[in-house]
Parts: structure tokens; C-alpha cells; sequence
């Protein structure tokens, strides 16, 4: 059973910097795409970037400019740079991947900006 890993979490002040990585463990044959998510208090869970097994990525537009997502796929690890965070940014953010054509989510790790 595939399992992801997430981590590098934590509190950060309004403009600081955070990266988050995801790594997949288990048998893996291959995983098309991995992504992050991230659902705030009281608000819907909602993509942040995903990144296709080309390298073809995807941004929504709250973050595009600020985050980047970066993949290493020969340790199955996706990564998500973030920078100029913004309070509105604080969530619980998840990873998710389609590993062995199967979707697996991740325990989320929590990012805080502080204003």
C-alpha cells in the first residue's frame, strides 16, 4: 500500500517562506500526477498546484507567482516552494498522488502566516 509523507510545516510571518515536500513510499509503478491541496477553517479543500509526470504544472491563481511545485521522480517527492506568504494562506495544506493509477492522499501538514 502506497503511503505519502508530507512535511515541513509551520508558523511564518506575513512575506517569509515555507517548502513543503511529499514523499510516496511503498511498491510504486508509476504516479501521473501529484498535487497539493489545502483547506482553510471553515472553507472548502482546494487545489494549489499539481504537476503531471512530464512536468506539466498547474497553478491556481491565488498562489501563481508565489508558489512553485517541483517534482523529483526517482524518489517520488513532490515539493511546494512557497514564498511572499500571506495570512489568507493558512490552511492545512494535503499532498495527493495517483500512484499505480490509485488516488492516495496525505495526513496534511499545517502552514500558519502570521500577520
Amino acid at each position: 500500500q502506497v503511503q505519502l509523507a508530507e512535511s515541513g510545516g509551520g508558523l511564518v510571518q506575513a512575506g517569509g517562506s515555507l517548502r513543503l515536500s511529499c514523499a510516496a513510499s511503498g511498491v510504486i509503478f508509476r504516479i501521473n500526477i501529484m498535487g497539493w491541496y489545502r483547506q482553510a477553517p471553515g472553507k472548502r479543500r482546494e487545489l494549489v498546484a499539481s504537476i503531471s509526470n512530464d512536468g506539466t504544472t498547474n497553478y491556481s491563481d491565488s498562489v501563481k507567482g508565489r508558489f512553485t511545485i517541483l517534482r523529483d521522480n526517482p524518489k517520488n517527492t513532490v515539493y511546494l516552494q512557497m514564498n511572499s506568504l500571506k495570512p489568507e494562506d493558512t490552511a492545512v495544506y494535503y499532498c495527493k498522488a495517483d500512484p499505480n493509477w490509485r488516488e492516495v492522499w496525505g495526513q496534511g501538514t499545517l502552514v500558519t502566516v502570521s500577520s
